[in-house]
């Protein structure tokens, strides 16, 4: 496993969607900082002063250690979306949940505007069956206002033990009156990687980037490819969309799957010294098979991490819609008995040294998804990193923008990306972009 760092979406999954380095980091401090760092620790003074006069004034007796913690969490959440101070416990849940088990509903949060904010339900998870679609927004939880929660808070809340009903308000674009959403906790088990047979076509999910995903890939690629006779095989379908991010290593491993060679990404921290580079390994397990990636607004982090490797590589087509601009990268940080920070250390890049950070990957070829009669008036789309309060700023060429559709039908028969991506490796529809030709990223990818 990658020990660096490792990819985060914004917010935390019922149970949290959490990746997580487990190495103990150093604290290195520049020479400006040494210089600057007696006025910051005498500044300081002023949290001393606030603190014991809440402990002495406040109207009730607070509680020590939960001001402490609440004060490392607000100080960590100015900085970016998803820097964020993990308790003991929370540290606990997210070391489970990347191995891709954990408790909950089975939803991707983030907070935006006070409310809870759905980015993702979980394929065949309970918030998935009970109805829950990306873009609700949560304002109750059992009766309690969201509001003036943190986001932290409010995922605790819609914890607990399994077989228990949660109430649920909504309020979902489009509808005039909010819902009440009923949803029985359980175990969520994440199988990240589903595959079938399309004909003559061999169709691969990843719904996220666990450390189950590279061995799922293995597994699918292995069965297509003796489920569909070689000659008949037109190719692969790789469908990214929604899928959250994970783990960073499960992205290296799945972008080195497609590619004989070259970079795959590389991380650039503050300091020159810091950037990392990651390569491909000999050995196309599709055996050069053409791959068309699915991608759209609520594909983040790893994802994009695949995404952006193998166009830039000219190695797949991307189609759908523009993915969701998470560039950046954070590392858990173990704080020993008193958990673990999860900080924003740096950006990536794909191959061609592009920053997608609040920009996204733009589709090769962009298709819209047809939204059946009940969600034409609805808003089906993601605002993406650039709606995010406090992002990092995009950095390079380009425009901030990301996010976009989000929207998949639950029906293939309906999918309009899936179904073009087949009817261009059949040969029924052709698109100057499939395939690509040619190496953007060569230069840059010995």
């Amino acid at each position: 496993m990658i020990r660096k760092a490792s990819l985060l979406l914004v917010g935390a999954l019922m149970g949290a969607t959490a990746v997580t380095t487990l190495s103990q980091l150093p604290i290195r401090m520049s020479d400006s900082a040494n210089a600057a760092a007696s006025d910051t620790y005498r500044q300081l003074n002023l949290f001393g002063d606030i603190f014991e006069r809440v402990r002495s004034d406040y109207v009730e007796v607070p509680d020590d250690a939960q001001l402490i913690e609440n004060a490392v969490n607000g100080m960590l959440t100015s900085l970016d979306p998803h820097s964020s101070y993990l308790s003991p416990k929370n540290f606990r849940d997210m070391q489970v949940q990347t191995r891709g088990e954990f408790g909950g509903l089975g939803i991707e949060v983030t907070m935006e505007d006070g409310l809870v904010k759905v980015v993702s339900p979980i394929d065949d998870t309970p918030a998935f069956h009970a109805g829950v679609l990306a873009g609700d927004m949560i304002t109750h939880i059992d009766g309690e206002q969201v509001q003036g929660l943190t986001l932290k808070d409010a995922v605790e809340k819609m914890r607990g033990p399994v077989g228990t009903d949660i109430k649920v308000g909504i309020i979902r674009e489009g509808m005039d009156k909010p819902l009440d959403v009923t949803i029985t906790r359980d175990i969520i088990r994440i199988k990240s990687v589903r595959w079938r047979e399309e004909d003559d076509v061999g169709y691969i999910r990843i719904s996220q980037f666990n450390e189950q995903t590279m061995d799922g890939l293995n597994k699918a690629i292995e069965e297509l490819s003796t489920q569909i006779d070689a000659g008949k095989l037109k190719g692969y379908v790789l469908d990214l969309r929604n899928n959250p991010g994970g783990l960073l290593d499960q992205a290296i491993a799945v972008s080195d799957a497609f590619l004989e060679r070259g970079e795959v990404l590389s991380t650039r921290g503050r300091n020159a010294e810091e950037t990392q580079r990651y390569n491909a390994r000999a050995g196309d397990l599709s055996n050069g098979k053409p791959v068309i990636v699915l991608v759209n607004g609520g594909s983040a982090s790893a994802s994009e991490i695949v995404a952006g490797a193998l166009q830039d590589h000219r190695r797949a087509t991307i189609l759908g819609t523009r993915s969701f601009g998470k560039g950046s990268v954070q590392t858990i940080i173990p704080l020993g008995a008193n958990g673990a920070i999860r900080l924003t250390t740096a950006r990536y890049y794909t191959p061609s040294g592009v920053s997608i950070q609040a920009k996204g990957i733009q589709p090769d070829i962009e298709a819209l998804q047809e939204l059946p009669d009940e969600l034409k008036d609805r808003t089906t789309e993601t605002k993406g990193e650039a709606g995010l309060r406090g992002h990092l700023e995009a950095e390079g060429e380009g425009d901030e923008g990301s996010g976009s559709q989000a929207y998949v039908p639950a029906d293939p028969k309906d999918d309009t990306q899936l179904n073009l991506a087949l009817d261009l490796l059949r040969g029924v529809k052709v698109d100057s972009s499939f395939p690509p030709m040619g190496d953007k990223a060569s230069n840059s990818a010995e």
